[in-house]
């Protein structure tokens, strides 16, 4: 197969593929083992589900009742995109059988949307609105990959992680934010083996690249007179400036964090205290990195004596910590993408990494939103995070209580050594 991200070839035996599938779905499950005929994406997504402690055999959880969902998803950026999704998807999905779902970047299902026949036997697994479909969750599967890899992806029955899904195959691609790049979601087609196709993964790239050229077309023109840092979640900050998006390397994303925190500016010398910790590292090679960082920015940018940015800075971690310090901890959790700089070993971005991820969390504890618990537990960077998780147990219905404590106890068993 030339395309890895296509669930089939075109000469592929659907039902000695199915066997297979299924086949290396128990070995795997059972003995840990690998087999040949599974896609890398597929089983590069299985051992993170089992890394999670999936059950095969368990289901997505409701992260969001009625009315939670009603506000929240009102609120989510790709609302404004809906009608183009519906316009592009809903006739294919109904006359076809199949769903239509957007899930937002938590893996939870917003919109779901299709044949109601499709509905009421999806609802069976759990495949509704205000479901969290994450892979940390619900092992596999299209929506949840398409987010954990941020790529288009097709998976086929067997495939999927969970067994009760197996019946089904579906194709998910990931939504950004035209402005940061960031993910907002998914878009997904889900329905029977007819979707394993290659038409359907084209069809929710396409769906997905006409949502953002519409969230591009609503987006508030740039004033010209800031420019916005994105740092969080990533070790490669993005600027925008002036009309440009700007990638900076790694060092470029510390300095630029550092002086977006110093809106004054910093001597060479504080500077140089900021970012390195290694006194091995003189002031030239520091005069060096800012040389080269202004001639990428412009000089009319990044000033000197003192160095400062030159514009008022909207930065994406002084975002959360302005929605905390409000006591909008469901909008802070919501700006968060990811530690800030999560590679960075420079002073002023460890320590401000850590006070912003102590703040949010220790705010999520105190708040006691299972939805906005469960969203730090199963990120990336919540996964063994003990507070959080005992928080999340005590927070949720006692009929869901069970594996969260199992979590619990494994978590604790871990640390303890």
């Amino acid at each position: 197969m030339t395309d890895p991200w296509l669930a089939l070839a075109a000469d592929t035996d659907l039902g000695e593929q199915l066997g297979a599938l299924r086949h290396a779905h128990e070995v795997f499950t059972s003995a840990g083992r690998l087999e040949r005929r599974v896609r890398s994406v597929v089983g590069e997504s299985w051992r993170r589900s089992a890394r999670a402690r999936v059950s095969p055999d368990g289901e997505a959880l409701l992260d969001l009742g009625a009315e939670e969902l009603g506000s929240y998803r009102e609120a989510h950026p790709l609302a404004r995109a809906m009608p183009v999704i519906r316009e592009l998807m809903s006739a294919y999905a109904t006359d076809g059988e199949h769903l239509l779902a957007v899930c937002d970047a938590h893996g939870r299902l917003l919109w779901v949307e299709g044949h109601p026949v499709t509905r009421r036997r999806a609802g069976v697994m759990n495949f509704v609105e205000g479901a969290r479909w994450a892979e940390s969750v619900a092992g596999t599967n299209a929506p949840g990959t398409a987010i954990a890899v941020d790529r288009p992806v097709q998976v086929f029955g067997a495939e999927h992680f969970l067994r009760p899904v197996q019946q089904w195959t579906c194709a998910a691609a990931p939504m950004h934010d035209p402005r940061t790049g960031r993910v907002l979601g998914a878009v997904d087609i889900t329905g029977g083996d007819r979707l394993a196709h290659p038409h359907s993964l084209a069809f929710v790239q396409a769906v997905a690249r006409a949502a953002e050229s519409q969230l591009a077309l609503l987006a508030p023109p740039p004033t010209g007179e800031s420019v916005q840092l994105s740092a969080l979640g990533r070790d490669e900050a993005l600027l925008v400036a002036r009309g440009r998006k700007i990638r900076l390397s790694r060092r470029h994303s510390e300095i630029l964090v550092a002086l977006a925190r110093r809106p004054e500016g910093l001597g060479g010398d504080e500077l140089l205290i900021e970012l390195y910790e290694d006194e091995s590292v003189t002031p030239v090679t520091l005069r060096a990195e800012l040389s080269r960082l202004r001639r990428l920015l412009g000089p009319e940018l990044l000033r000197s004596r003192p160095y400062r940015i030159a514009a008022p800075v909207d930065a994406d971690f002084d975002t959360v910590a302005r929605r905390l310090g409000s006591g909008a901890v469901a909008a802070a959790m919501g700006a968060y993408a990811g530690p800030l700089l999560p590679g960075s070993q420079s002073p002023a971005v460890v320590r401000l990494r850590g006070q912003l991820a102590d703040q949010l969390r220790a705010a999520l504890i105190d708040r006691g939103d299972p939805g906005l618990l469960a969203d730090w537990a199963y990120s990336p960077w919540g996964e063994e995070d003990l507070p959080v998780w005992r928080a999340l147990a005590g927070a949720v219905p006692r009929e869901r209580r069970a594996a969260l404590l199992a979590r619990v106890r494994g978590l604790d068993a871990e640390q303890r050594g």
